[in-house]
C-alpha cells in the first residue's frame, strides 16, 4: 500500500488512507473484497441486504480478523431489523454505517452516539439536505451511469448540485474507474469517489473468473436499465435473459416471480411475517405499487445466480457503463494504488494551468 498522496474531507472523517470507496454491492462486496479494499487503504463495505442477521455478523467479525483498517456495512434503512443491524455495527466498532436509502433520524443519532460515520446514498439534492439535516455525516451520491438503482441525471450534472446544497462530504459515484475520474471529482468539490464495477472485476472479488470475463467482454454500449427485474431502474449487463424479461409481461413473470420469492424467503430465513413487514416498509419508503413489490423479491435471488453461482442463463449481472472501459483484473491493491497516483499526478498536472500572480 502505497503512502497517503490525497488528504480530503472523506479521509479525515473515516480515517482512510485514500479517498476511495468500494461500494456494497448484493452477493459480491463479501469479507474477501471489504478486506482487500480496507488493506489497500480505502473503505470498503460489506453489502448485508443479502445475508441474514447471522450471516452479516460472521462477515463482520471475518473482516476484522483480515484487516486491521476502517470498513463499512450498507444496510436496508426500510428493513424490520434495521435497529438490530446497526447494534451489530456498534458491538464490533464498525467505523462507517452506509444507507442504501434514508435512515431515521433516530437511527444516525444512535450510530453517531458510538462514532459511526453515517453515509447515506442518494439520487438527488433535496435527499442530500434531507439526510445532512438529520445529521448524516456525509453522502454518496450516484449518477445514471451506475449500476445500481439509479435516475437518468448523469454523475457531472447530479453532483455539483448536491455539493451547492450540502456542506458535509460529498462521495461522487456512477462512472469512476481511474485515477482521472478521482482528481475530475475531487476538481468538482467531491471528497472521494465510490466505485462498483471496477472492484467487481478484482481479483479478490469473489464472482465466478467466467463472469468475469463476461464482463471484460462488453463494450460501452452492453448494458441496458431496466425495471422489469424488480420494478426499478436497474442497471444491467444486456443479455438473453434480460432481452427476455425486456419483452415479457407482467403474467409471464408472475411464475417465477413466485418462485424466487420463495428462495429468497428460503436462503434469508425470512417468516412470511417478515416478508410483509419489510415489503409495506418498501412501500412506505419507496412508494412503489404492490406489483413492484412482488418483483422485489426477483432482485436478489437473480444477482446471486448469475454473480454467485455464474448461470447468466437464469440470473441477471448488474453493472456500471464503466464495464465498457475495464480490461483487467487487478488486485484491490493494484487497483487503488494506481488510481491514487494517477489522481496525484493529474491534479499536480492541472495545477500548471493556473497563472501565478
Amino acid at each position: 500500500m502505497i503512502d497517503q498522496l490525497l488528504k480530503t474531507p472523506f479521509t479525515e472523517l473515516t480515517g482512510v488512507r485514500h479517498p476511495v470507496v468500494q461500494t456494497g454491492m448484493g452477493w459480491v462486496s463479501g469479507p474477501r473484497l471489504v478486506s482487500g479494499t480496507a488493506n489497500a487503504g480505502g473503505l470498503g463495505i460489506l453489502a448485508s441486504a443479502t445475508m441474514t442477521f447471522d450471516e452479516l455478523e460472521k462477515a463482520i467479525v471475518e473482516v476484522r480478523s483480515r484487516t486491521d483498517h476502517p470498513f463499512g456495512v450498507n444496510l436496508r434503512a426500510d428493513a424490520a431489523d434495521a435497529p438490530d443491524r446497526c447494534r451489530l455495527l456498534i458491538e464490533h466498532g464498525v467505523k462507517v454505517a452506509s444507507f442504501a436509502l434514508a435512515p431515521k433520524p433516530e437511527l444516525i443519532a444512535k450510530l453517531k452516539e458510538h462514532d459511526i460515520v453515517v453515509m447515506p446514498s442518494i439520487g438527488a439534492a433535496k435527499h442530500a439536505v434531507k439526510v445532512a439535516s438529520w445529521g448524516a455525516d456525509a453522502v454518496m451520491v450516484q449518477g445514471g451511469e451506475g449500476g445500481g438503482h439509479t435516475g437518468p441525471v448523469p454523475t457531472t450534472l447530479l453532483l455539483p448540485t448536491v455539493l451547492d446544497a450540502v456542506d458535509i462530504p460529498v462521495v461522487a459515484a456512477g462512472g469512476f474507474f481511474d485515477g482521472r475520474g478521482l482528481a475530475a471529482a475531487l476538481s468538482y468539490g467531491a471528497a472521494g469517489v465510490g466505485m462498483g464495477t471496477r472492484f467487481l472485476l478484482t481479483q479478490d472479488s469473489a464472482v465466478p473468473d467466467a463472469v468475469k470475463r463476461l464482463y471484460l467482454d462488453r463494450g460501452l454500449t452492453d448494458t441496458v436499465v431496466t425495471a422489469k427485474v424488480d420494478g426499478m431502474p436497474h442497471r444491467m449487463l444486456r443479455t438473453d435473459l434480460v432481452a427476455e424479461l425486456e419483452d415479457s409481461g407482467a403474467w409471464k413473470r408472475m411464475g417465477p416471480t413466485l418462485r424466487r420469492t420463495m428462495e429468497f424467503k428460503r436462503t434469508t430465513g425470512m417468516s412470511w411475517l417478515g416478508l410483509a413487514r419489510d415489503g409495506r416498509a418498501m412501500k412506505k419508503a419507496q412508494g412503489r405499487t404492490l406489483a413492484q413489490m412482488a418483483l422485489a423479491a426477483n432482485t436478489p435471488m437473480m444477482l446471486k445466480a448469475g454473480l454467485v453461482d455464474g448461470d447468466t442463463s437464469a440470473g441477471v449481472l448488474a453493472s456500471g457503463q464503466v464495464v465498457g472501459v475495464i480490461d483487467d483484473l487487478p488486485t484491490c491493491e493494484e487497483l487503488v494504488d494506481r488510481i491514487v497516483i494517477q489522481a496525484a499526478e493529474e491534479l499536480r498536472r492541472t495545477s500548471s494551468y493556473v497563472l501565478r500572480r
